[in-house]
């Protein structure tokens, strides 16, 4: 029973595999020809080496030994795109620390906003590369990790997305970060009046958005690993030749949808969740765990997506500072949140059936993502949409079968009834 699988997706991936290690790491050995760098990375391979983030490492022609780039190193190379921070900052003293913190919080928030998913996306990223690296050297094979695709939208804005199909632990993880802005549609704009938004009182008038977010799911090969979502996005609109915006809000959440219950689990997600809330408003858990119940719930199937975390929207009154840094700490903790959860579970042994069980189980992961997620209607109404990132939180492999219902007092039976009727995990 052990291992099963294993051997299987380590033989379909073996090639791919063994071009990404040669890709992104330098401890395979791996040599890059001066003459086979781009035009434009001569000069600095030349004098000493450079880094092109999340891609390649380069070494001069001298023997060195090689830096692993860190997750501000990618910091300071992603934020250039939106015009952020280009150096990582130094250690400073307290009073450098709050002189800064106040220019910080001088800042627009959309300019805040777009610096942070891209962080938020680099650390989560590491930590996921990591986790495949580890696996690959257990297994004895080379790792894959995360493809990073930077686009430019035409309508205004750009982002980044990383992608990791059929990996050592993943069978597909996106994360993914956009900071758009552009005219406002009208389906758009006809959306947020009917969610009471102020400021669109003026039938007359043209409107601008601003979005800022970083989206991710995370979809692992083991059923006894669960899946996980992480959303957390900046919104405001602004009326055409102004520059402060009428209306602006946060919104996100993250949530865990595993096939099979580990209770440890669930309370770990959840408290290490809760203690953010807790340090800046002690209403804010509850109140958002219970929107998370209620939120991911599948209504054809009368059943949740799993056994949530926290979700709000429309997070806009108050100090705009304590809301972002409220954000900024929750997305920050995802890491903490997760990744001893996939430690343990990730090469857990299982069998063909309970595979099944796991792919039944993104089907409803997949019915709830295309019939009822706000977020993808949204995408599907957004200009110049890149459909591909709205579609990336689908699952590789999912089931469907006709009537199919679990013996009862199994693990899966278990599952669907915690479903049925959400728990309180801590």
């Amino acid at each position: 029973m052990q291992r099963l699988f294993t051997t299987t997706r380590q033989q379909l991936t073996r090639c791919s595999r063994t071009k990404a290690i040669r890709t992104y790491s330098s401890s395979s050995g791996s040599k890059f020809e001066l003459n086979n760098l781009p035009p434009d990375w001569k000069t600095y391979a030349a004098a000493g080496g450079a880094v092109l983030v999340g891609a390649y490492l380069f070494s001069s022609p001298k023997k060195q030994e090689h830096k692993e780039l860190t997750s501000d190193d990618k910091f300071a190379k992603y934020t250039k795109s939106f015009g952020g921070k280009e150096e990582v900052e130094k250690k400073q003293s307290p009073a450098e620390i709050a002189a800064a913190e106040e220019l910080e919080a001088s800042k627009p928030m959309r300019d805040r906003m777009a610096v942070f998913v891209r962080k938020m996306q680099g650390k989560i990223v590491d930590a996921l590369d990591n986790l495949e690296i580890q696996a690959a050297q257990e297994l004895g094979v080379a790792p894959k990790l995360f493809r990073r695709d930077e686009w430019i939208r035409a309508e205004g804005g750009n982002g980044l997305s990383c992608v990791l199909q059929d990996g050592n632990v993943f069978e597909k993880a996106g994360v993914l970060v956009s900071a758009v802005h552009g005219p406002a549609s009208a389906e758009l704009i006809k959306q947020m009046r009917a969610r009471k938004k102020e400021g669109l009182a003026d039938e007359s008038g043209v409107y601008h958005m601003f979005v800022a977010g970083c989206s991710m799911v995370l979809h692992p090969h083991n059923p006894h690993a669960p899946t996980a979502h992480l959303n957390y996005r900046y919104f405001e609109l602004t009326k055409e030749g102004e520059d402060k915006p009428v209306a602006s809000w946060f919104g996100g959440g993250s949530d865990l949808t595993p096939a099979y219950l580990y209770e440890e689990d669930a309370v770990h997600f959840h408290k290490t969740i809760k203690d953010v809330c807790d340090a800046h408003d002690v209403e804010y858990y509850p109140k958002f765990k219970k929107w998370a119940d209620e939120y991911f719930y599948i209504p054809h199937r009368k059943e949740t997506r799993g056994i949530g975390g926290i979700f709000f929207d429309d997070l806009e009154h108050g100090d705009a500072n304590k809301r972002f840094k409220f954000v900024e700490q929750c997305g920050l903790t995802f890491n903490d949140q997760y990744i001893p959860i996939m430690e343990k579970r990730w090469n857990a042994p299982f069998t063909a059936e309970e595979k099944k069980w796991q792919q039944l189980r993104r089907g409803r992961y997949a019915e709830f993502n295309l019939v009822v997620d706000r977020g993808t209607k949204f995408g599907l109404v957004t200009p110049g949409v890149r459909i591909e990132s709205v579609m990336a939180s689908l699952p590789l492999t999912a089931r469907w079968e006709y009537q199919h219902s679990p013996v009862p007092g199994s693990r899966e039976s278990q599952l669907l009834e915690v479903t049925q009727s959400p728990r309180n995990w801590v």
